[in-house]
């Protein structure tokens, strides 16, 4: 297991499936998230019965407090390229709501960056963040990332478009 200040991250387990379905239908906690159509919850617990093997070039981990190992959300990273050496931070969502604010998500995230880093030696971790999410926004910067990039009205969701920002981070900016 990987370990941070405030998290843990682990394997995902078919277990986990039905707190994620539970997120994903949250409109707060998906309002940021791309949208797929809604499933049933047994086709979400098939889908965490299936789910294909972690490995360095595609893993999705979960989230859990270090105290109670409640598990509180998500994180992937993939799109690994060694030639290139860097990856894409694809998503991670704090799904349980009483967890929002504590900076467990910014502990997520360094976590699976220095892993990243140190593990996988990689040099370079990104991402796309919708603009107007500014939390998640805050919290990247505070681990190192900035922006390098914006895809204008690249997003869609409740009828509204927003801006998409890339951004970056070096294996030597990591906080």
């Amino acid at each position: 297991m990987l370990t941070g200040e405030r998290v843990r991250l682990r394997a995902l387990e078919p277990d986990d499936s039905e707190a994620m379905w539970r997120w994903y239908h949250d409109p707060q906690v998906g309002r940021w998230m791309g949208g797929d159509p809604p499933i049933s919850l047994a086709q979400n617990i098939e889908k965490g019965q299936s789910r294909p093997r972690n490995t360095f070039e595609q893993m999705a981990l979960g989230i859990e407090t270090l105290d109670g190992q409640k598990l509180i959300g998500y994180v992937a990273l993939g799109e690994t390229d060694f030639v290139h050496g860097e990856a894409t931070l694809q998503s991670i969502a704090i799904g349980e709501r009483d967890h929002w604010g504590g900076g467990y998500g910014r502990d997520a995230v360094r976590v699976i960056c220095r892993y990243a880093f140190e593990e996988m030696g990689l040099h370079r971790v990104m991402l796309w963040v919708v603009a107007d999410n500014v939390a998640a926004v805050q919290a990247y910067r505070k681990v190192g990332f900035v922006e390098e990039g914006r895809r204008r009205e690249a997003f869609r969701t409740g009828g509204k478009r927003y801006d998409y920002l890339m951004m970056g981070l070096l294996s030597s900016e990591l906080r």
